[in-house]
């Protein structure tokens, strides 16, 4: 009998050694891997076996094909389970979709290329319908011990594969379904084809000549005339705002580049709103809270304007221009929840508060746990510059003193460790 695999792109990875005291992944695609492990899993207490197994270095080399991982990973009974992860591969339209985008942005492939995944390349992939990071329900486990959900040996399979992806991206791209030598061969193939393209259509734009139709003609032939074509496609990326750059002089109080900015903002924001109303499903989700004037301020700022910009949007939200750049991290970072997180101390309710103390509990071993304050929804680590903020959802979010003043320095985690380990790897 052949072998399935004989053909498929396989990479397989040494067993990496035991660590203690640390989250599973630092960058933040790696982050979105073990939110979708950790968000799918029903029993809280195999993702606990999981890190345990994971931090003991009880998991073997790990294979990597397109849709599966798989490691032998060794109980603490000394038992050897095979555990399997699938994940669904990209369509051969969705790839053809993934290269035209990326063949269209050189700093895409520069940026794999440095082994980095930057947000915007994800988001202008998931714009084109392409889904590179896993999402609820989509990490799937297999494994030997006849567990019908993720067990500790898929759990632990789940968290080694985040610290390979933190150092390597196309670790996802290869169970996504394309190998790294295959996806850039493709790139470089687009790249002379699309140049290829554009010089023709040039050449045919500078020789062809348009006519008119005559409207009474057009009105009599109106029965014969054939239907009218489909709605166009929605474009790759947001339109150019017109120029304001003339030899006019703008109207008291009006200041060309701020409203160049808010132009091209807006043009981003509707492009982004339109692609999300077309999405597959968009009609089952919840709609989003509409933001704030002091919300919606953040949201201009993390879009890099310039310093006369910034200065008025600080002034505009009642913030001074360090407590804005506090404001935009948390914005990168998380959006308005990251917001809230930063600006809000609400106290926690008696519910919220068993399970945030469950959780601190189940999140380390009794030996390794810090010494933690609280201090209404906030736990500070006791003589240290470290800190765990815990959003409305019940997530976690990492912080450390920097200049006197607490800052985010990640996204959030639904384990207590994993983001007080980002903020502890920054010392």
């Amino acid at each position: 009998m052949s072998d399935p695999y004989e053909n498929t792109p396989e990479r397989v990875f040494a067993a990496l050694p035991p660590t203690q005291g640390r989250g599973f992944a630092q960058s933040w695609w790696g982050q979105a891997w073990v939110k979708a492990l950790e968000d799918a899993t029903l029993d809280p207490k195999q993702l606990k076996t999981g890190r345990r197994l994971a931090r003991a270095g009880a998991v073997g080399a790990v294979s990597v094909r397109p849709g599966r991982v798989t490691a032998v990973v060794n109980d603490r009974d000394h038992t050897a389970h095979r555990a399997d992860v699938l994940l669904p591969e990209l369509s051969e339209e969705h790839w053809d979709r993934f290269l035209d985008m990326a063949v269209e942005r050189a700093g895409h492939i520069a940026a794999l290329l440095d082994r980095e995944m930057p947000p915007h390349l994800v988001e202008d992939a998931a714009t084109a319908g392409v889904e590179l990071l896993p999402g609820l329900g989509d990490l799937e486990a297999e494994c030997d011990c006849d567990a019908w959900d993720h067990c500790g040996h898929t759990a632990a399979l789940c968290y080694q594969v985040a610290r390979l992806l933190d150092q390597d991206p196309f670790v996802l791209l290869l169970l996504r379904g394309r190998g790294e030598r295959e996806l850039l061969d493709a790139l470089q193939l687009r790249s002379v084809s699309a140049a290829e393209t554009a010089e023709l259509r040039q050449e045919t734009a500078r020789q062809e000549t348009y006519t008119g139709v005559d409207a009474a003609e057009a009105y009599a032939a109106g029965e014969i005339l054939p239907p009218l074509p489909g709605a166009p496609a929605v474009p790759a990326e947001p339109g150019l705002p017109p120029s304001l750059d003339t030899e006019t002089d703008p109207a008291p109080g009006v200041d060309p580049s701020a409203l160049e900015f808010l132009a091209s903002q807006a043009a981003r924001e509707a492009h982004r709103l339109l692609v999300d109303a077309l999405r597959a499903g968009h009609e089952q989700r919840v709609v989003e809270a509409e933001l704030t004037p002091g919300q919606d301020a953040v949201r201009l700022a993390a879009g890099g304007p310039e310093v006369p910009v910034t200065a008025r949007l600080a002034e505009g939200s009642g913030r001074d221009r360090e407590s804005l750049a506090l404001a935009v991290r948390s914005w990168e970072y998380g959006g308005a929840a990251a917001l809230d997180v930063l600006e809000t101390d609400r106290p926690a309710g008696a519910e919220t508060l068993a399970r945030a103390r469950a959780a601190l509990e189940s999140a380390w071993e009794d030996h390794e746990r810090p010494d933690l304050r609280a201090s209404r929804s906030r736990w500070t680590v006791a003589g240290g510059q470290t800190q765990l903020r815990l959003g409305a959802d019940g997530r976690w979010w990492p912080y450390r003193k920097e200049g006197g003043r607490w800052a985010p320095v990640g996204p959030a985690s639904q384990d207590p460790a994993t983001a007080l380990a980002l903020a502890d790897g920054l010392e």
